[in-house]
């Protein structure tokens, strides 16, 4: 190895980007628990039957994407590459079907091998949401006006589209699977390569092919929303009335579909043009056979997952947490005292800098390129009157303060006062 780097599709989060990434994550954390969404948090790995059962041994994902291994125990074992068939295993593993409704908020990194390109990484992160239990869709519209709160709250909502389609539930699903089938078979080899695999075992995949014949054939297949019965109908009535009364705006998109089989009724996405291409940002839908498929009892659910790299090139700057306060020592005889002091400000609530090595001069051009607009100075001179200098950087102001070495939180309450309101 000619240089240490990263692997190919990592990437290092350093602080101007982790304080984009903690500004979107607490957003959603925010936006979460404003719905009763409690955190949880599943195991970055999974027996590797978690996803394979419901992707599909063949699926892309499955054969193509995920990280999978066998341990040293023999154990097969996958990187989870999304969150919602952990967190399902979890409730039922748990024993929590009996708890429902269970609302589950979640955020972490997952990991599919794919090739990296921007905003797409083989190691990304995700925020999402899971409510588990109601098959009503005022359950689907609450967590679609949650992920449009999120948004809005990150300043990027007027740059998103939502685009919603009904699925229908299983009935509908299988009438419109046979209708895809048969017109689709007419064309044989005109389906690109990929898609007259999907038509064999996911033909509704097809329906999201990018390939540009594909597209010229699917222009006269049918709709699947010719084939929803009342049931599913009447679902997707409810639930764009309900983002009306709420005031979300939302497009219909018959082309916007989720393949697999325990998928039915919502599916969505939040789409933007901002990234130079249109991309989806945040998406989901409801998944009321993905328990039963993973070997546990029939539980309604719907969720979505949203791409913490991928919102955080969407929204403004962030500037990294840093100390409001340095302790500048202006000789070796006061390091003792100013680490002492240093732990009991910190003790009181407030964040100190304590540089340790360089002039004072030094010291506070560098305290003032971070930010930090108080600097408290002690040096021989200021510890034999019991003092300590009070210096404001952004005027250049200054004060004396008693230092009583017994007792410091009188100076933490005269450096609280003089710290910037929030």
């Amino acid at each position: 190895m000619s240089r240490l780097q990263p692997a190919r599709g990592t990437a290092d989060i350093l602080p101007n980007n982790m304080a984009k990434h903690r500004l979107v994550i607490e957003a959603a954390r925010t936006a979460a628990s404003r719905y009763g969404f409690q955190e949880m948090a599943t195991p970055i790995f999974e027996f590797s039957e978690v996803f394979s059962r419901p992707l599909g041994e063949t699926s892309d994902i499955v054969t193509k994407e995920n990280y999978s291994f066998t341990d040293r125990g023999g154990e097969m074992l996958t990187l989870r590459p999304e969150n919602t068939a952990g967190v399902v295993r979890a409730v039922i593993s748990g024993g929590l079907t009996q708890n429902l409704p269970l609302k589950y908020f979640y955020a972490g990194p997952m990991f599919r091998y794919e090739r990296p390109q921007k905003g797409r990484l083989r190691q990304f992160h995700q925020v999402g949401i899971e409510y588990l239990g109601p098959d009503h869709s005022l359950a689907d519209a609450e967590i679609i006006a949650c992920g449009a709160r999120l948004l809005a709250a990150l300043g990027v909502l007027d740059d998103c589209v939502l685009h919603i389609n009904s699925l229908g539930d299983g009935e509908s699903r299988a009438a419109y699977r046979s209708a895809l089938i048969n017109y689709l078979e007419g064309f044989g080899d005109k389906l690109s390569e990929d898609s007259k695999t999907r038509l064999k075992v996911n033909p509704l995949r097809i329906l999201d092919s990018k390939d540009i014949g594909d597209r010229s054939i699917l222009r006269d297949a049918p709709q699947l929303q010719d084939y929803l019965n009342d049931g599913s109908k009447t679902h997707f009535a409810t639930l764009v009335a309900a983002l009306d009364a709420a005031g979300v705006s939302w497009v219909f998109d018959p082309l916007l579909v989720r393949g697999l089989d325990y998928y039915c009724h919502t599916a969505f996405e939040f789409v933007t043009n901002a990234l130079g291409a249109q991309g989806t940002v945040l998406g989901g839908g409801r998944y009321d056979g993905l328990s039963e498929m993973l070997g546990g009892p029939k539980v309604s659910g719907v969720g979505w997952a949203a791409g913490v790299e991928r919102l955080a090139m969407l929204v403004g700057e962030a500037v990294p947490a840093t100390p409001k306060v340095a302790i500048v020592t202006a000789d070796d005889t006061a390091q003792q005292a100013a680490f002492g002091l240093a732990e009991a400000l910190r003790d009181a609530g407030i964040d100190i800098d304590l540089p340790t090595g360089g002039s004072m001069s030094k010291k506070l051009k560098k305290a003032d390129k971070a930010g930090i607009r108080l600097v408290v100075i002690m040096g021989s001179d200021e510890l034999a009157k019991n003092i300590v200098l009070l210096r404001d950087l952004s005027d250049g102001s200054q004060q004396e303060l008693p230092l009583d070495a017994a007792d410091k939180s009188h100076l933490a309450v005269a450096i609280a006062k003089s710290l910037p309101a929030p």
